[in-house]
């Protein structure tokens, strides 16, 4: 299955009924606003933050941004949460603790219901499914696959770690996160994450070192929960101007040498074959999608002021 993937490297984590934060939103420079009505809300506030849903997804991406939503469970939650969530200013959903196929089919079908209810197009919603008890992890090869909505998955470190009995630590969530981005690969959805930990975001230098290892283990955006994180993100899970000539300057001597009737050829003594050349070819698409997407935020930033 092909899909369609959206440029997310930032999605900055906005707390809904919070209205100074949803205010300033748009100007953070994220790719996504992810607003929040799960952990950042306190239970007396759920019900009142869904109704602001709607409005505040209109206020949030007239910076260009995508809007996704994450929502609560159990499925009582679920259900008043997408009632409200599902219109067209919101692009995705994050499905929280997403357990099997079947519960993500079964929220499909809700949200094909409303819809088609409302009046949208039929797939508008996609989701992203959060892998957050041991449970799920062990259908994480099925439950990306559930449904053509699903863009993307992450582990949601802390609840995982908690089902698990472990430390939500680096060293003890590697092995768990490495499986999930091929879980994700395997199902051309986009792994989201890092290798350490979101908040941690006392010392912006080591900050950027652990983004940068986390895109080399190959995820392609993250969560933010401070606005601070969010420049920091996008640059790092963007390629390089180094590394893009150096990907341009593969796929030109690939050319050369095919012409040449060669399937291998070197670079500064090192042997580039058809993994290397498929690599930068890949990366050229990646940064020229990052591209389009920052000149669209551009021109939303512009026509608003």
């Amino acid at each position: 299955m092909t899909r369609e993937l959206p440029v997310w490297r930032s999605l900055l984590y906005v707390p809904v009924n919070v209205d100074k934060y949803v205010d300033k939103a748009h100007t953070r420079g994220a790719d996504a606003i992810q607003l929040d009505l799960e952990d950042s809300v306190p239970p007396a506030e759920k019900e009142r933050a869904r109704t602001l849903v709607e409005l505040a997804a209109a206020r949030v991406r007239r910076g260009g941004s995508d809007v996704v939503v994450r929502i609560n469970r159990p499925l009582g939650l679920t259900v008043r949460d997408l009632e409200h969530c599902v219109c067209p200013d919101v692009d995705a959903v994050a499905i929280t603790k997403a357990e099997s196929a079947s519960h993500v089919k079964l929220l499909d079908e809700f949200v094909t219901e409303l819809e088609e209810k409302r009046g949208m197009r039929a797939g508008h919603t996609r989701f992203i499914t959060m892998i957050e008890t041991a449970d799920a992890f062990a259908r994480i090869d099925e439950i990306p696959r559930a449904s053509p909505r699903v863009v993307a998955m992450n582990i949601g470190g802390e609840d995982f770690a908690l089902s698990c009995n472990m430390q939500p630590d680096e060293e003890v969530l590697l092995h768990p996160k490495q499986h999930m981005i091929i879980a994700a690969r395997a199902a051309g959805v986009l792994p989201l994450g890092f290798i350490g930990t979101v908040a941690d975001f006392s010392d912006w230098e080591r900050f950027r070192l652990m983004v940068r290892r986390s895109r080399r283990f190959g995820f392609d955006g993250a969560g933010c929960i401070h606005p601070g994180q969010v420049k920091i993100v996008n640059e790092e899970y963007t390629p390089s101007e180094e590394e893009v000539a150096y990907a341009r300057k593969v796929i030109r001597m690939d050319k050369e040498a095919a012409a040449a009737g060669r399937a291998s050829f070197q670079i500064d003594g090192k042997m580039i074959d058809i993994p290397v050349v498929v690599r930068a070819g890949n990366l050229i698409k990646r940064y020229e999608a990052i591209k389009r997407r920052e000149a669209k935020t551009l021109a939303a930033m512009e026509k608003g002021t």
